[in-house]
């Protein structure tokens, strides 16, 4: 897999600067996703679109050592739901940023007052496909649904890892906001 490149397309976008806002909440050696971009509505792969995907941010990891265990050689569970985090947390802030949804509504400012303390994952699952290398590859995050309930929002996400040896992982974690929900009721088509 070669590293991602931006696109010059106003549909995709990189933004170096915020991505390293988005990391501020995490140690230092625990910074795994290296770039990122957003993609959304007409530049989505015809895979994406299939699943009635609204946006996903894709991204370049390394995991030089783990910050927890010694050295597997392969990329685990744990690693998997940071790097999740991580390039989830990328993909809302982008949304934020530039007033796209599901996020439309609320300002950068708005999005990191809330980033760790309104974000939970309620469900998460993960298969390991193909044993990964952690050292280098790249993951995909897409949110395919937005539901609000209450004062909650919502997301349902699905996620994809893979590396240049055939190795893959993929889940499908549920996010929900929690407080003032910004967001209508909302559902994705064929829900």
């Amino acid at each position: 897999m070669s590293a991602i490149e931006p696109k010059a397309s106003p549909l995709i976008v990189e933004d170096p600067a915020l991505l390293q806002q988005v990391l501020i909440p995490y140690k230092t050696h625990c910074r795994y996703l290296l770039r990122a971009h957003l993609e959304h509505e007409g530049v989505l792969p015809p895979e994406s679109r299939s699943r009635a995907v609204r946006a996903a941010a894709v991204g370049e990891f390394s995991i030089p050592e783990s910050c927890y265990i010694a050295d597997t050689g392969h990329f685990n569970a744990v690693e998997f739901n940071i790097c999740y985090n991580q390039l989830a947390y990328y993909l809302l802030a982008t949304c934020a940023h530039r007033q796209l949804e599901p996020l439309a509504s609320w300002s950068i400012e708005e999005y990191r007052r809330r980033q760790l303390s309104d974000f939970l994952i309620v469900q998460f699952s993960s298969s390991f496909r193909r044993q990964m290398k952690s050292a280098h590859f790249t993951g995909r995050v897409e949110i395919s649904k937005v539901m609000s309930r209450g004062k909650s929002m919502f997301l349902k996400t699905y996620c994809r890892f893979e590396d240049d040896h055939g190795g893959m992982s993929e889940g499908e974690p549920l996010i929900a906001i929690t407080g003032e929900s910004d967001a209508p009721p909302a559902a994705s088509p064929g829900a």
